[in-house]
Formats: C-alpha cells, sequence, structure tokens
C-alpha cells in the first residue's frame, strides 16, 4: 500500500499544491509509491486553483499544478488517513497540532527534511515579488527528495545526486 503524504499552507493555492506537485514528480520519476494531497489551514481559497504566479513558476520547471484548493479537516489529521502531514511554516504546525489534539509525531514542519542552509519556515510568496515563488520550488526541490527517501526506507537515490570528482 502506497504511503500517504500531506501538504498543507496556509490558503492551498501557492506552497502546498507546489508540493504536492514536487513530491508527485520525484515519486514518479523514483517509482515509488506515494499518494500525496494538499490542503489548507484556512479555507480562504476552497474550490481555487493554485495562484497563477505559482503556476507559472512551476511550469516554467516542467510541474503542472492541478490541485484545487481545499481546507485541511480534523479527519486528514489522523495517523490512518496520512502517514506524514507537512506543514509549510511554524504558525500552520501550530495550528495543526491545536487541530489534532497534540503533538503528534506524524505532524511536521517541512524544514525538518532540510539542512539548515535553508529557512525554518517555508515563506508565503502570495504577498511578495515573482521570485518568491522560485524560491518556495527551491526548496520544495530540496527537501521532497529526503522526505521520499525517508518514505520509501530505502537508498532511491544513489548515485543521483552525488557531485563528480574534479579531474
Amino acid at each position: 500500500m502506497p504511503k500517504r503524504v500531506l501538504f498543507v499552507c496556509m490558503g492551498n493555492i501557492c506552497r502546498s499544491p507546489a508540493g504536492e506537485a514536487v513530491m508527485k514528480r520525484f515519486a514518479e520519476e523514483f517509482r515509488v509509491p506515494v499518494d500525496v494531497d494538499s490542503a489548507g489551514t484556512h479555507g480562504y481559497h476552497v474550490g481555487e486553483s493554485a495562484d497563477s504566479r505559482m503556476r507559472a513558476a512551476a511550469e516554467a520547471r516542467g510541474y503542472e499544478l492541478t490541485s484545487v484548493a481545499r481546507q485541511v479537516s480534523r479527519e486528514d489529521l489522523s495517523p490512518d488517513q496520512f502517514d506524514i502531514v507537512l506543514a509549510m511554516d511554524s504558525a500552520n504546525h501550530a495550528i495543526l497540532t491545536e487541530m489534532a489534539g497534540g503533538i503528534a509525531p506524524h505532524i511536521r514542519l517541512f524544514s525538518d527534511y532540510l539542512d539548515e542552509d535553508w529557512p525554518k519556515d517555508v515563506p508565503d510568496p502570495y504577498y511578495g515579488e515573482e521570485d518568491g515563488f522560485g524560491e518556495v520550488l527551491d526548496i520544495l526541490e530540496a527537501g521532497c527528495p529526503v522526505i521520499l527517501q525517508t518514505l520509501a526506507g530505502e537508498d532511491i537515490f544513489e548515485g543521483e545526486f552525488d557531485e563528480e570528482e574534479p579531474l
């Protein structure tokens, strides 16, 4: 049975649908059976497509954002529903923890899978400049392989990301 992953941001139109698309592509490329979904802690954009700026930034890298915004439910936070729930930032993590009735080991910050060179919170590009959408994709492309590796429980990337030795 495939593992299940839920990406969560505030409105489910920028960071979490991008996370969903990036993870789906890595899972497909490395043939890891993973079901991926996304949701928002707030219902501001329920029923809408991803933000057009995020779709454009994602499409420029070969990702297609097809999800429709939805609000996260308490049922989504059950470990029986998703193996891992990834909050894009500390504020959304706090909301998810409260919704779940307390700390749950499967509700994590996305940055738990990044090294110290990356920010703790995936920045929300919604009110920022165009380059913020690319920055979000950079962060997602750094973390999603680590998450996928963790879910697979094996070295699925052997030799894929090794740097070449200088001649």
